[in-house]
């Protein structure tokens, strides 16, 4: 027996190493995105597919006793959802298709849905989903290993990978319950999925002590041209969230990505939403929008507007004007254009905005 417990400890220690590392370089494939790049990105993740590929045989090899169901299949789909992705990339890399490159890429999302349930139980998994900064913190990740809390962690409300409209909610296992949180709603790009894009900040909300919501849009992208159905959709999960949880009434997020962001401005702007700060990454924009928005809204509205100088979808120009438009009309603008950015989610500016959330004051004292 104890020689099956090494070999089976010996299989969990050996697996985790090659995962993180192989989770890690999707994130950076991610971020890195381009359809000019595709072959010099699976050069870098070939390594760590090479890694993960050694070290999957030995989980099946162990003996896994019955209790430990739960774990094994979570490590062995979180490792063969991950080689999934790093395949399609092995494919995009040799074929310059952009299309499987950002299959590939969106497959990490799962792989870290697989995962997330070992984190009260690896220490290796508990630190992932921290920032680095805040990994060497033994009494924090000794909290969040042992929820103070009701319904820590994620949990979908209608938001399977196939349907529209849902939502998915993420509340920090230490978050205390007598303080209001900060809220963060985020929003996906076109055609993507909220259950997805919850793990591009799950990470930076995890470590700031932030609730994270991410909707999917009711049809394939947001409600931008015709009947708004969306709009609605996301007061009603603000409300739900607040009846749950306290939330700081001056620290409501409104963010997206790509379409995300371009919906970001048309829901958010009007006077009478909730949202006390705006960040829009990779969005369009029209100046003429500003035309229907009160000018009180604008005035000292904290926007934090992120823009990759690469951008090949919409170029870094549209970002250029609406910093521009935005500080004409008052509005707190900080600008980050990213020289290195093309059209992809740059995930290491989360900290910085949430950051960013608790240090800048709502216009005019909201809340």
């Amino acid at each position: 027996m104890t020689d099956e417990n090494d070999r089976l400890v010996d299989a969990i220690t050996g697996i985790l190493p090659p995962l993180l590392n192989a989770l890690d370089g999707l994130e950076f494939a991610a971020r890195n995105l381009h359809p000019e790049g595709l072959e010099r990105l699976w050069s870098i993740l070939s390594p760590l597919d090479e890694a993960l590929r050694n070290a999957r045989p030995a989980l099946e090899e162990a003996a896994w006793p019955e209790r430990l169901d739960g774990p094994r299949q979570a490590l062995s789909g979180s490792a063969d959802t991950a080689l999934d992705a790093l395949a399609r990339m092995e494919v995009a890399g040799g074929t310059g298709d952009m299309q499987e490159a950002l299959r590939g890429t969106r497959a990490r999302a799962p792989a870290l849905e697989y995962l997330y349930p070992l984190a009260p139980m690896l220490p290796p998994v508990n630190k992932f989903f921290l920032e680095p900064s805040a990994r060497g913190d033994e009494e924090r990740l000794e909290r969040l290993a042992r929820p103070s809390r009701p319904e820590p962690g994620v949990t979908h409300f209608g938001n399977g990978r196939g349907e529209r409209g849902g939502w998915s909610l993420f509340v920090p296992e230490d978050l205390d319950p007598e303080e209001p949180a900060p809220l963060v709603v985020a929003l996906h790009g076109g055609g993507g999925h909220g259950r997805l894009f919850l793990w591009s900040w799950l990470r930076a909300a995890r470590t700031a002590g932030a609730i994270l919501a991410a909707p999917t849009s009711t049809a394939r992208t947001w409600a931008l041209m015709g009947d708004d159905r969306d709009t609605p959709r996301l007061l009603e999960i603000v409300a739900q969230i607040r009846e749950r949880h306290g939330v700081d009434p001056a620290r409501l997020l409104l963010t997206g990505m790509s379409d995300g962001a371009t919906f970001s401005y048309v829901s958010a702007l009007p006077s009478d939403g909730p949202w006390t700060h705006l960040a829009p990454f990779a969005g369009t924009f029209h100046p003429m929008l500003l035309e229907f928005v009160d000018a009180g809204r604008l005035t000292g509205l904290p926007i934090y507007l992120a823009h990759g100088a690469l951008d090949w979808m919409f170029p870094v120009g549209i970002a250029r004007t609406a910093r521009d438009a935005f500080s004409a009309r008052g509005a707190a603008v900080t600008y980050r254009e990213l020289p290195d950015l093309a059209h992809a989610f740059p995930t290491e500016e989360c900290a910085a905005v949430l950051a960013w959330l608790k240090e800048t004051p709502a216009a005019g004292g909201a809340g």
